[in-house]
């Protein structure tokens, strides 16, 4: 495979999301040895050209999955959608559910003990594939629903960052820690409780509401 643009997530074809679906399959199933050009193409129905073409070289296609992944965690919805603060709430639950049911999934943790596992080799470039196009992409989209909550008059704070750490760590805690080290996921229900409890607690740190 040659080199290649990244390429962006919203850009994505139904056919490129169904082979990014057959490659992380792949992954799960046989770690990064199991995700090979020919493999993926027999397994997607596609030709190795299409690959190229689509993704360039090894790393533009981890890159396209990770994408894949952080574009499963939505953000909302402009403006006029959230006209009153339950609306953004439930804006705030979305993004916060979503992201733990992917920190959740087997894809993902696959993929962050492929990188913990290359974190002490040279490059360690899965890392940071991740961190580059998987939570800084979800980070950069959450920041501005955040800051879109404080022009609505929903949110009040001074530091957007601060702001954004409070409520990853409200919703993630060291969940993610524990599934990586073999905890049993939650269901479905218990995801949406943590997030919903996660985001009152964090109207109670930077709502404008709040005493």
């Amino acid at each position: 495979m040659t080199s290649h643009s990244p390429i962006d997530a919203s850009e994505l074809t139904p056919r490129q999301r169904d082979v990014l679906s057959a490659a992380l399959d792949l992954l799960v199933e046989g770690g990064e040895k199991g995700l090979t050009t020919a493999g993926l193409a027999r397994a997607a129905g596609c030709s190795k050209e299409s690959l190229y073409k689509w993704f360039g070289d090894r790393d533009g296609l981890l890159a396209a999955m990770v994408a894949y992944q952080a574009s499963k965690v939505r953000t909302p919805a402009p403006a006029e959608a959230m006209p009153d603060e339950a609306s953004f709430r439930r804006a705030l639950a979305v993004f916060a559910e979503d992201l733990l049911t992917v920190l959740s999934g087997k894809v993902s943790i696959a993929l962050n003990r492929l990188a913990i596992g290359q974190a002490s080799g040279e490059g360690a470039r899965l890392g940071h594939i991740l961190m580059e196009r998987g939570r800084r992409t979800i980070e950069t989209r959450a920041r501005a629903l955040i800051e879109l909550g404080r022009r609505l008059g929903h949110l009040e704070f001074d530091d957007v960052s601060e702001a954004y750490e409070a409520l990853y760590g409200l919703v993630v805690g060291d969940s993610h820690v524990q599934l990586l080290l073999g905890a049993p996921v939650e269901d479905a229900a218990a995801l949406k409780r943590r997030s919903e409890a996660a985001v009152d607690k964090f109207f109670r740190l930077y709502g404008a509401g709040r005493p």
